[in-house]
């Protein structure tokens, strides 16, 4: 029985290269993003299938997973990576704006898992990852929403982590400590190897989805090897 991934928050850069990995081992993808017409060249490339959907949004994020449900089967894989970045002065920042950000980063997480895993918990089996970054860990100066969020995210990964893998699922953050390679962000000459490749990281991923359940990691960081930490 082909594995339905559920890859939301799709788009170039990781996800693309997370669609790719997963629809080369064999898994049908789902790919979720607020306007889902900007991913066609990554479905037609991966026979993947796009769907819209809000990740901030209880009834939208529902209705995805029943979509993905009714079309191919309950996803036994689901990656949650949307987030926002949010940046400036904590005095000058707009309420509202934060309040936006924080729901897009760490309360559409906590959508995605319940939804995953009330799906999951029957079949006694899954996995569900969470991408971090260095701001999972580190709070810096004018980016208090964004270090809202992902510390957030990271709890609830964490707390996740303890309440289901004794229930078969496993749940996994990974935190991603540096810039990520793409067309516009080249690493410079004197600095190679400074950025992530997104297939790497990518990598990184399929292991944790192919790790047995006798030896699971919770939490993984990922950074280049010139990026102090």
């Amino acid at each position: 029985m082909t594995t339905t991934a559920l890859i939301i928050g799709a788009g170039s850069g990781l996800s693309a290269a997370l669609a790719r990995g997963l629809a080369d081992r064999g898994c049908q993808v789902a790919l979720a993003a607020r306007d889902a017409d900007k991913l066609a060249a990554l479905a037609a490339e991966t026979g993947a299938v796009a769907f819209a959907a809000d990740a901030g949004s209880a009834t939208a994020m529902a209705g995805l997973f029943d979509q993905v449900a009714g079309r191919f089967g309950d996803p036994a894989i689901v990656i949650y990576n949307p987030s926002t970045r949010l940046r400036g002065p904590l005095v000058d920042l707009d309420p509202d704006a934060v309040a936006q950000a924080l729901t897009v980063t760490a309360y559409g997480g906590f959508l995605a898992g319940q939804q995953a895993v009330k799906r999951m918990l029957p079949k006694g089996h899954g996995t569900i990852l969470f991408t971090g970054a260095s701001a999972s860990v580190k709070g810096y100066a004018q980016s208090a929403p964004f270090a809202m969020g992902k510390f957030a995210l990271r709890g609830l990964a964490q707390s996740m982590a303890r309440e289901f893998a004794p229930l078969g699922i496993h749940v996994g953050h990974v935190v991603i400590d540096g810039a990520i390679r793409s067309a516009s962000r080249l690493d410079p000459p004197d600095r190679p190897d400074s950025t992530l490749d997104p297939e790497a990281i990518a990598a990184a991923y399929l292991h944790l989805i192919d790790q047995p359940r006798n030896a699971w990691t919770w939490e993984i960081e990922l950074r280049p090897w010139v990026e102090r930490f």
